[in-house]
């Protein structure tokens, strides 16, 4: 079994709403207290509002995010293998994980979001469709990544001839990451192909559950489930004080309706900042190696810094191990 190391904690910003400018001095200010850095790969803003709010790219923004940070394990959650050929996305993987300096670990799911599919022009085919491409994708990354740099992989979504990847890797190789809530082929996916698994906005008890599911999937194929990282993002909606605290949870119901935001609670920090203390701790022993705060701009900066000169050194002291 191997060792578990301590608790790691990032933030997971979503490219939305704010100039590039803003982005950058916010990941500069993570880049000195956190231990991830993640954007996301969506085409739209979410909650979704139609395309009409200001949104970036993600392989670009990663590009810059690489750029500007040099400390942060820096990640995409996830990479919508529909939206990409996975061969030339291997290769832009390959560039910002260069420019990092190593830093770069990107994760790879499905997608869920049709109607920004719809609107880039892509089809939206069934879910098994699309980790049917996820798997493709897979196969075709691991290969180019992997130490023989060169794949071949007839798929029935994508397929590549003898591709290379040169150069690859900075340091030879480079931690890839799953994601979702899905009870059988996400846990496949994990364990066959993954370093990592990512999933957002469940509570501890259903968070314990999905990491059942990882380690039964780990076991079934010879792997020690140890070796895979588990993380979550959670919705940041701590507040300064309890005032502020309360206007977060109006802020959920506003931003996403009554019964999306009972669920979105269910996997926020809420409440001030003892709350978010223990709420991480109930994660922790549900499993989690690495816990991220997930960020819609624009944000309660006063919280936000509690959270970071307060909250983050205070988790890391308590989980060390």
């Amino acid at each position: 079994m191997t060792e578990r190391a301590g608790l790691q904690l990032g933030v997971h910003l979503g490219q939305q709403n704010a100039p590039m400018a803003d982005m950058v001095e916010l990941w500069k200010r993570f880049d000195d207290v956190v231990d991830w850095i993640s954007v996301w790969d969506h085409l739209y803003e979410a909650p979704p509002n139609g395309g009409k709010t200001p949104h970036f790219e993600a392989v670009a923004t990663l590009g810059a995010l690489a750029s500007v940070t040099s400390k942060a394990r820096i990640g995409c959650l996830m990479f919508c293998a529909p939206f990409r050929n996975p061969a030339v996305l291997a290769k832009s993987c390959v560039a910002i994980d260069h420019i990092s300096g190593g830093r770069f670990e990107p994760g790879f799911g499905a997608g869920w979001h049709e109607p920004e599919f719809r609107a880039h022009g892509y089809e939206f085919p069934s879910t098994g469709v699309r980790f049917d491409m996820l798997t493709d994708a897979f196969e075709i990354i691991t290969g180019m990544l992997g130490p023989d740099a060169t794949t071949t992989h007839q798929g029935t979504h994508f397929s590549v001839d003898d591709v290379t990847c040169v150069p690859g890797p900075l340091n030879g190789s480079m931690p890839l990451w799953a994601g979702g809530r899905g009870p059988k082929r996400t846990p496949a996916i994990a364990a066959r192909y993954c370093s990592g698994w990512n999933v957002p906005y469940v509570d501890p008890v259903e968070y314990r559950r999905l990491n059942e599911q990882l380690d039964a999937a780990c076991e079934a194929i010879g792997r020690d489930p140890a070796t895979l990282e588990r993380s979550i993002n959670l919705a940041f909606h701590m507040g300064a004080d309890r005032a502020s605290s309360d206007a977060e949870l109006k802020r959920i119901i506003d931003q996403w309706g009554p019964e999306t935001a009972e669920r979105i609670t269910g996997g926020a920090l809420t409440g001030l900042a003892d709350d978010v203390l223990e709420r991480i701790g109930a994660y922790r022993e549900a499993g989690a190696d690495l816990i991220n705060v997930a960020l819609r701009l624009p944000v309660d900066d006063d919280a936000l810094e509690i959270f970071l000169t307060d909250v983050v050194p205070q988790a890391r002291a308590a989980w060390r191990n």
